[in-house]
């Protein structure tokens, strides 16, 4: 046993398998009780079952640590609202939540439905707010704790998930406000974006250069929610493997002005493209490259 979360009550959502299993048994290895929540659904949210959280609480105890089941869905403020609320009634408080859940409906955004859309925003992106309003409710009368949210690459661009892409671009957006309305208060709230070997990462389109496994992705959170990481808030982090990055922050980074009353579109379309551009979208260079290496090794074969 660690001592990185020594007597702290942390709970992670999606923990009966991949990444919430390892961070829930991380957690509990570095001296933390832990409240395990996970719906026990497929990657396509269907067929709930409790036994997934339950034989995770079982691994901690047999290695002699200390945790409870909570089988709410993420996607219900209810649900959301006992995750926590099991902590501060077994435990007394609530020092870290980790929001991990997470299902995929894969489909092009032409063909995509409601039906494919909904619950891949609900279990990801509500399922972070449920956790994350509940927590900062307990959070700020403690002026402590810590939040981690989990996103991905997939929120600068996806071909086939947008669903999943749109959810973690709000998840990166919710951990952000979360860090900025709660810092006042002693909390603090920061994102992983993993790469590691988990059912959802076997769907991936395309081939992962570097990829770890689940225990890697699990130290980085025990790192995030520990007093050694107070002082960091706001940050994305991409773990991949070996491979530890920093994503950047949003900002501006050219201007033009006009100097007259009002823009009119003739003056955008002679001065734009020469004064402020473009950024690059680095999916669609990726994708122009699988293409290619697609159409040589056809060719090579033929």
């Amino acid at each position: 046993m660690g001592g990185f979360l020594e007597g702290k009550n942390i709970a992670v959502t999606g923990a009966g398998r991949g990444i919430g299993r390892a961070v829930a048994l991380a957690c509990a290895s570095e001296g933390a009780r832990v409240v395990v929540n996970d719906y026990g659904v497929s990657m396509a949210g269907e067929d709930p079952t409790s036994e997934v959280a339950d034989a995770v609480v079982k691994e901690i105890k047999d290695l002699g640590g200390e945790a409870l089941a909570v089988c709410d869905s993420v996607a219900t403020m209810e649900g959301g609202n006992r995750i926590v609320q099991s902590a501060i009634d077994s435990w007394g408080s609530i020092d870290g939540v980790v929001c991990v859940a997470g299902i995929l409906r894969e489909r092009m955004l032409f063909n995509m439905t409601e039906e494919e859309w909904d619950p891949v925003i609900a279990t990801h992106l509500k399922g972070t707010f449920t956790v994350f309003r509940a927590a900062c409710a307990a959070m700020k009368d403690q002026k402590s704790g810590s939040l981690v949210a989990f996103t991905s690459g997939a929120f600068a661009a996806s071909v086939a998930q947008a669903n999943y892409a749109a959810a973690k671009g709000g998840i990166v957006s919710l951990m952000r406000s979360a860090a900025a309305g709660m810092n006042r208060y002693g909390v603090n709230a920061n994102a992983i974006a993993p790469v590691a070997r988990t059912r959802m990462s076997e769907n991936v389109p395309m081939d992962l250069d570097e990829i770890g496994d689940p225990e890697d992705v699990a130290a980085l959170a025990v790192y995030l929610l520990s007093d050694e990481a107070r002082h960091i808030t706001g940050q994305i982090y991409t773990q991949a493997g070996k491979k530890i990055a920093l994503w950047n922050q949003p900002i501006e980074i050219r201007e033009m002005r006009t100097s007259e009353d009002h823009w009119s579109t003739t003056e955008i379309a002679k001065r734009l493209n020469s004064e402020i551009g473009q950024e690059e979208m680095p999916i669609l260079a990726q994708l122009e490259a699988y293409r290619k290496a697609a159409q040589a090794k056809e060719k090579a074969s033929s």
